[in-house]
């Protein structure tokens, strides 16, 4: 492949291995294991496996290669390892570095299953984590330690929308040595440039953008090749949480495309913000891109865009926002985000229903709070839904 192709060739032809067949789209290699041909081929592969020499579908499998070659050419990283999920890519990265006695700072504003990784499991394995807020540079410079072994944040928390500098925060943690972490779905691989701003591990649930039909869970961890290869790798493909062949190619699929649906959700998500904003029984209208944001100037330095998701805060709580979601005629009502579909959940009662009231409201996620994924429909016809379910309230 050539380093001269732009981003969208290289979402179409980056990292394909073709069969004795030559066909034009990627080939499914669902298998468990490979063939030998000799033992003492074999004894030489569990040596050392060379970049086209497989062992076992849960240590890598050609079309799972393939996928890991092609997201990395995307987010500029040297290499990548595709996990069954998105959680299993935010376990696999932090619990294959850490051990008992390490020190984790993490922003406070996570998705719930973020928190409770943080919060529940790191701890029960004597590693100390200290959070705070994630967007206060201030807060991150007092709880870095001489022994803080990594830092961790959403480049665009969920579901509240604070954007996190990466270049600052990194900056900070390479004064004590500690590793970047980020968990980046919100910024989409299509805007992020983690990678040259800082991030030494960027994590995405491939379940979101990447796949971006609703089709499929899947995962990445992407950093150096030793990180993934050297760390990742062993505790991966021991601990179970590889990536199938068969969801490999969906995100494969996904990736082709991947550039022309996130540009255009998110410029219908710039558009939808600036129609909504200052409505009547809206509180508050949040996205990143729109020029009233409290980091709009760094969400233009950091991504360019504002991304593919709003945040509508509903006068009234959880009643109203009730009444709204019940009267939308387009936009679904479910938990995921990233979707070909638009996608509207509500965060208090379902993503974050296991924080008490007083951590929901730290975090800023009111019981009138809405997450709005935009899809790729008409922004005409999602703004007119959007605006008859506001009479409705």
């Amino acid at each position: 492949m050539s380093d001269d192709w732009n981003i969208r060739t290289k979402l179409v032809h980056e990292g394909t291995r073709r069969s004795q067949y030559n066909e034009v789209s990627e080939a499914i290699f669902m298998t468990q294991g490979f063939v030998y041909d000799s033992a003492e081929a074999a004894e030489a592969r569990f040596i050392e496996s060379g970049d086209d020499e497989f062992i076992y579908a849960r240590y890598g499998n050609p079309t799972v290669a393939m996928f890991e070659r092609r997201i990395a050419a995307l987010e500029g990283a040297e290499d990548a390892f595709a996990t069954a999920s998105g959680m299993a890519a935010v376990n696999g990265a932090l619990i294959s570095l850490l051990k008992a006695s390490d020190h984790v700072v993490a922003a406070r504003a996570l998705f719930g299953s973020c928190l409770y990784i943080l919060e529940e499991i790191l701890p029960r394995y004597g590693v100390d984590v200290t959070f705070v807020d994630g967007t206060d540079l201030d807060q991150w410079q007092a709880a870095l330690r001489p022994d803080t072994k990594a830092v961790f944040f959403e480049t665009i928390a969920n579901p509240t929308l604070e954007v996190i500098d990466v270049n600052a925060v990194a900056a900070l943690a390479r004064g004590v040595g500690a590793l970047v972490i980020i968990d980046n779905v919100f910024a989409t691989p299509v805007f992020s440039r983690a990678i040259s701003q800082g991030a030494d591990v960027v994590v995405y649930s491939a379940t979101k953008h990447i796949d971006g039909q609703g089709r499929a869970l899947g995962g990445v961890i992407l950093g150096s090749r030793e990180f993934i290869r050297k760390t990742v790798e062993p505790f991966m493909k021991h601990t179970g949480g590889s990536m199938s062949p068969f969801t490999a190619w969906i995100m494969l699929k996904g990736l082709e495309t991947i550039d022309l649906r996130v540009r255009a959700q998110a410029a219908s998500a710039q558009a939808i913000s600036e129609a909504l904003y200052g409505a009547d029984k809206l509180s508050k209208v949040i996205y990143p891109g729109h020029a009233e944001h409290p980091q709009n100037a760094l969400v233009k330095r950091q991504m360019g865009k504002g991304g593919t998701v709003v945040a509508l805060e509903v006068e009234g709580g959880k009643p109203a926002a009730f009444r709204f979601l019940n009267a939308l005629k387009i936009i679904l009502m479910s938990n995921n985000l990233g979707d070909a579909k638009s996608i509207i959940t509500h965060p208090a009662t379902t993503t974050h229903q296991r924080l008490s009231d007083e951590q929901r409201a730290a975090l800023g996620i009111s019981p009138g709070l809405l997450r709005l994924s935009v899809g790729i429909e008409d922004t005409d016809d999602l703004i007119s839904d959007l605006k008859q379910a506001l009479a409705a309230v």
